[in-house]
């Protein structure tokens, strides 16, 4: 039996075949980045108090600030309640203005918002303040749900039907789902429809990473995996600019979502991955991809190689039990998936907080696209040439001091605030992009999408908790950070734990891992 790593070198190992495969890889990662963190910008928050119209049956000629000034109780900074107010009355104006307001009530009307000309947020429509303001919250922790069971489904159901299938699946309930989600009547509406487009995001990351994985060489897989996370940079730098704008959130569901329709072409251009089909057994469908890929890399694969090639007799699936049979697959199951855990928790938690450090969040969040790019397109070099395991250690300690750094920072500096929350993006950007190339190399074909579906899976709980960490800060400013900032301490250590896979093959079987462990 020959190995497909002998039929990629025929085939050629990064040609215009893996060359086109990475260009349709990239443009759903831009798509990703916008689903991932559309909501800091639908979700935006507005200055706002209680609906206080009442009064201007008294006094009709009153201007906004002599209404506020009656009918709004202020705090201790001299900033108006943005929860509470006046009860209204049945005196006359000058009684009022004479006397004042004691008695004091939650808001009876409504609120009214300082949003900006024709701006709305999911905030101000929903009225997701005061007694409800932790639906904002929980809407993202819902999504992140979402992904959670994505990784859970589209993970396994990719080892049984294939990387194409699940794919396109995901394509298809990301449009349906994401331009719904900008007509939802109300905010529990809005929050089961991201949920499904939650689960479609993790269908499309973990497969479409493998996919461009299983068909490269060893020399290019990293190269090919990096430069597809630099098109989620790049989406985010593009949704920024989008979200500026366009301040009506509706609009803005609608434009970062409606894209995904020109990808329909991709039911006749997508490949499956040879290397799955060969384990299923599928010789005849993978011959056919085979001569194709050859084809366009200006390559022909020898008759002789052809003829040899074969799968196993009998077609050979994994599952997620199979990860912890085999003790070598289960060690690194688990190491990995608390590396996927710490990655995403600090990740999202400084990525969602983008609003709270100080400057304008559409800056923040076009500086946090920008520093991306670099991480991303920096640690290739770098796991080229110290290894996976040194510089997935290296990418965690950096991003985890960073968060330690950040409260310690007096609240007058914001710009240094901002440096600081770069360089803790930048680590982690690059600590998710070293994590996805690493984890690809450690998994056989038969397991890596259950594998990986499990790292994901982790990282998608971390995901869900982020938001949720985040309300901490009401205790004490500085818990969230010290939580993000403390975890990826043990991960940078379970690293070494790890074996080195830089210029490796691939395996395909569980065997050898099984031999070893003997």
């Amino acid at each position: 039996m020959i190995s497909f790593t002998q039929i990629l070198s025929e085939v050629g190992e990064f040609g215009a075949f893996q060359k086109r495969l990475l260009l349709a890889i990239c443009i759903p990662n831009v798509f990703t980045a916008f689903h991932m963190f559309s909501q800091v910008f639908t979700g935006l928050s507005f200055t706002h108090y209680c609906n206080t119209d009442w009064i201007l049956k008294q006094g009709p000629n009153l201007t906004l600030q002599q209404q506020l000034n009656l009918t709004i109780p202020t705090d201790q900074e001299g900033k108006y309640d943005s929860c509470s107010m006046f009860s209204p009355v049945d005196l006359s104006l000058e009684d009022i203005e004479a006397f004042g307001l004691n008695e004091t009530s939650k808001c009876t009307d409504g609120w009214v918002y300082e949003t900006p000309k024709g701006g709305s947020s999911l905030i101000s429509e929903f009225n997701l303040v005061c007694d409800s303001k932790n639906l904002n919250e929980a809407s993202q922790s819902i999504y992140m749900a979402g992904l959670l069971v994505g990784a859970v489904v589209f993970g396994p159901m990719a080892d049984r039907y294939g990387r194409r299938f699940v794919t396109l699946l995901s394509l298809v309930l990301q449009l349906l789902f994401g331009v719904g989600a900008a007509f939802s009547p109300n905010i529990y509406v809005y929050i089961t429809l991201r949920f499904v487009v939650g689960t479609s995001v993790s269908g499309i990351s973990i497969n479409t990473y493998v996919l461009g994985t299983e068909w490269c060489g060893a020399s290019k897989r990293a190269l090919f995996t990096i430069v597809s996370h630099c098109c989620y940079a790049l989406g985010l730098m593009v949704m920024s600019g989008i979200a500026f704008g366009i301040r009506q959130w509706r609009v803005l569901q609608m434009v970062l979502s409606a894209p995904v329709l020109t990808l329909a072409v991709y039911f006749w251009i997508l490949p499956e991955s040879a290397r799955w089909l060969l384990t299923q057994g599928k010789q005849g469908e993978a011959r056919k991809i085979i001569l194709k890929a050859a084809q366009v890399n200006g390559r022909k694969v020898p008759e002789s190689l052809l003829a040899k090639l074969e799968a196993e007799n009998k077609a050979e699936t994994g599952s997620m039990l199979d990860l912890f049979r085999v003790r070598q697959l289960r060690k690194r199951a688990l190491i990995l998936s608390y590396i996927w855990f710490v990655t995403s928790l600090v990740y999202y938690g400084v990525s969602l907080n983008v609003g709270n450090f100080g400057l304008d969040i559409y800056l923040t969040q076009l500086i946090f696209g920008i520093a991306e790019l670099p991480a991303r397109l920096g640690c290739f070099p770098l796991i080229e040439r110290f290894g996976r395991k040194k510089s997935q250690s290296a990418a965690l300690l950096l991003g985890g001091t960073a968060c330690l750094v950040i409260p310690a920072i007096p609240s007058g500096y914001p710009v240094a605030v901002t440096v600081i929350a770069v360089i803790g993006k930048f680590s982690l950007a690059a600590s998710f992009s070293i994590a996805y190339v690493y984890t690809a190399e450690l998994y056989p074909t038969v397991v890596r999408q259950n594998g990986v579906g499990l790292n994901s899976m982790c990282a998608r709980v971390a995901g869900i908790l982020a938001p949720l960490i985040g309300l901490l800060k009401t205790y004490h400013h500085a818990i969230p950070m010290v939580i993000y900032g403390s975890l990826p301490f043990l991960g940078g250590a379970l690293c070494f734990m790890l074996p080195e896979t830089l210029n490796t093959e691939l395996l395909d079987h569980t065997d050898a891992l099984k031999d070893h462990s003997k």
